[in-house]
């Protein structure tokens, strides 16, 4: 009998940790593990060396991450000690101890202003201090050069966490209308979705060097588009107002086109991406049951 690949997962609590651990046993050639914050400090060096040293993954797939976008605006510090160094310290230890590493960045590293989706090795331009983060965590793993791929995606949900799908589903009960922005496109990506591609990405893993990928779930769309079928579909009696970015001011200025080419992920790896409609009835079937 093969021996199970030992992976660990980083950020086991999150929206994509939570739906790897729950998959975990669709994949018996897999021994997989989690650990939170609370159970590991990445930003702590020696902690996390300690950890790897007698965990001995093969695989590592870091799902930890400061995600408050608004908050990083005033909380950089926080937000590099997350986003930047401690993936730096796992980059480091994962190469020191021949550790295969799947980093997840964000859709947030481009600028927003193409009209096609964004290929792999299109410019990156960051607006914002979250956004930087994600952009400086990635080239902390490029410069390092662990064995790695670093897989950016968009717009993450799942019936786990908090995420505009819920945010959604709870307006939409307390409030007769609401206004969602039109003029930012994207495509969303169910959570389940993208642990289920990891998982089988893991046993075709033979990268020598740092590899970027892009996954959402296929279609495009708009948060207002999203918006309206989300409280469609769940029944709600709510109307969706568009409104323009300028009239929703926040702090962290987001990307207005980050679509993501997703050719090479499935390319390469073979793998059939769900349409993001498909996902979403999906989801909200899980949340009623829940």
């Amino acid at each position: 009998m093969q021996e199970q690949k030992k992976i660990l997962v980083f950020g086991a609590d999150g929206q994509l940790g939570t739906a790897i651990m729950q998959l975990s046993t669709h994949f018996p050639a897999y021994d997989i593990t989690g650990k939170t914050i609370e159970d590991l400090d990445l930003t702590n060096f020696e902690a996390v060396e300690q950890t790897l040293a007698t965990e001995k993954p093969h695989l590592i797939i870091n799902c930890a991450a400061y995600t408050a976008v608004d908050n990083a605006e005033t909380d950089k510090k926080t937000c590099f000690e997350i986003n930047v160094y401690a993936i730096e310290n796992i980059a480091k230890i994962c190469k020191k101890q021949n550790i295969f590493l799947v980093h997840i960045s964000s859709d947030y590293v481009f600028e927003g202003k193409n009209y096609k989706p964004y290929l792999e090795s299109d410019s990156v331009k960051p607006i914002g201090v979250y956004a930087q983060s994600k952009l400086l965590g990635e080239q902390a793993i490029l410069s390092v050069k662990p064995k790695s791929i670093i897989i950016r995606t968009s717009w993450l949900y799942s019936f786990t966490g908090k995420n505009f799908v819920k945010t959604m589903l709870k307006l939409g009960k307390e409030r007769n209308e609401l206004s969602v922005v039109f003029d930012q496109i994207g495509s969303p990506t169910y959570a389940p979705d993208l642990a289920k591609a990891i998982l089988n990405i893991a046993g075709k893993l033979n990268k020598q060097k740092a590899e970027i990928y892009h996954f959402s779930n296929e279609g495009v769309t708009s948060w207002y588009d999203f918006a309206k079928e989300i409280i469609m579909l769940s029944g709600r009696d709510c109307k969706i107002l568009p409104i323009e970015t300028k009239d929703f001011p926040t702090p962290a200025t987001r990307p207005h086109f980050s679509v993501l080419n997703k050719k090479k992920i499935k390319n390469e790896f073979e793998i059939e991406i769900p349409h993001w409609k498909d996902s979403l009835i999906l989801c909200l079937e899980k949340l009623k049951e829940t």
